[in-house]
């Protein structure tokens, strides 16, 4: 609280001065976010080009200083040898060369440059480019309604993913991407990508979806999916929800839009596991919740883990963010699609009585059971 109140100090102070001097790029970036959560996209978008600019600007004069520095007689004769170079620029005491290396082994740590004189002049010139900026302009044009310049600035910042100071936040740029080739109706495009989100691998080269992977075989029904059916439709949504907890909060949203994509497609297998997915990683993050101040909590149904939810603001702005209710319906269309009409009706029978259902619940009120809809977009 204390660093967003001092950001807007300084952005009310400061910007009158905005394009009358140079700023730090860091600093440019963050008044462009100021003024895109304030609504002015034109000022916002020329704050990020400024961020942009004064990045390449900034490290074009170290790598151009530094190479001056590496085409002097003496300091050629060292090699390619790191070692060598901080040597020299430790016995002359030239606090300019120590000052480029200091930034560079922020950025990459000494080790991963291999003592190589090359690698760091590479990476100098990699750190040329602001990717965040480009998600910045991107994220900007997107809210305009500018899709293809917003996917092309999604593109650019998706280049140099070792940028970015924040975890996993290729994610985040994959999402915006399949967003908008949902929004062109590039639907080959948006499944390709979202199955790219929850099959991939992170910067860490984990997989993002190790339970959805588990046990996967090229051409084989995947078991551990198989089993998970086979105890909603043997043992019913109930002890499913107490023998599984799956809390990946970065590929629910794929597994869904996947689901609703697959459902409206007549793919209800495709659609089924997707939506299981979802359905679990949503429930499981409500009983956690639920678990974290009701330490002996003990799931019963889904009508209990509602009235436990109830006066928990957060959580029901879970349920909207997430489509909670809208993906139990789709859910339980596609078990009934799939020949199990059991725990279909029991999902049905949640919808019909929960009084927070909404256009969902009213939908399973008029027909009573499970239908198979037939639509041509993407519910």
């Amino acid at each position: 609280m204390f660093k967003k109140y001092l950001l807007t100090v300084i952005f009310i102070c400061f910007t009158p001065f905005l394009y009358a001097s140079q700023y730090p790029w860091w600093f440019t970036l963050e008044i462009g976010k100021q003024h895109y959560r304030n609504g002015a996209y034109g000022d916002a978008l020329m704050a990020f080009e400024d961020a942009r600019r004064a990045r390449l600007e900034y490290f074009s004069r170290m790598e151009a200083n530094f190479i001056h520095f590496l085409s002097s007689h003496d300091v050629r004769r060292l090699g390619d040898s790191l070692e060598f170079i901080e040597w020299y620029v430790d016995e002359r005491r030239d606090e300019e060369i120590a000052g480029i290396l200091s930034e560079l082994y922020h950025f990459y740590p000494k080790d991963a440059l291999e003592g190589s004189v090359k690698r760091a002049l590479e990476e100098i010139d990699r750190l040329k480019s602001y990717p965040e900026a480009e998600f910045w302009l991107g994220e900007t044009f997107l809210v305009e309604g500018e899709l293809v310049l917003a996917q092309r600035q999604f593109e650019r910042a998706l280049t140099d993913l070792t940028l970015f100071q924040t975890p996993d936040f290729d994610l985040e740029i994959l999402y915006r991407i399949t967003e908008i080739h949902r929004l062109r109706g590039d639907y080959m495009e948006m499944e390709r990508l979202a199955k790219e989100i929850i099959e991939g691998r992170s910067v860490s080269g984990l997989a993002r979806d190790s339970l959805w992977t588990s046990g996967e075989v090229s051409g084989m029904p995947n078991p551990m999916r198989a089993a998970m059916i086979r105890i909603i439709e043997n043992d019913g949504i109930d002890r499913f929800l107490t023998i599984y907890r799956y809390n990946n909060t970065v590929t629910e949203k794929a597994h869904r839009l996947l689901g609703f994509y697959f459902y409206s497609r007549g793919r209800y297998d495709a659609a089924l596991e997707h939506l299981m997915f979802a359905f679990l990683i949503q429930n499981t993050i409500l009983l956690e919740e639920v678990i974290r101040r009701e330490f002996d909590y003990t799931h019963t149904s889904l009508e209990n883990l509602m009235l436990m939810i109830a006066f928990r603001p957060e959580l029901l702005a879970f349920l909207e963010e997430t489509e909670y209710f809208k993906t139990i319906y789709y859910f339980s269309s596609s078990l009934f699609a799939n020949h199990r009409p059991g725990p279909a009706a029991q999902l049905w029978d949640f919808l019909i009585q929960s009084n927070r259902s909404g256009e969902w619940g009213a939908r399973a009120r008029r027909t009573g059971t499970p239908v198979i809809e037939s639509i041509a977009i993407i519910p």
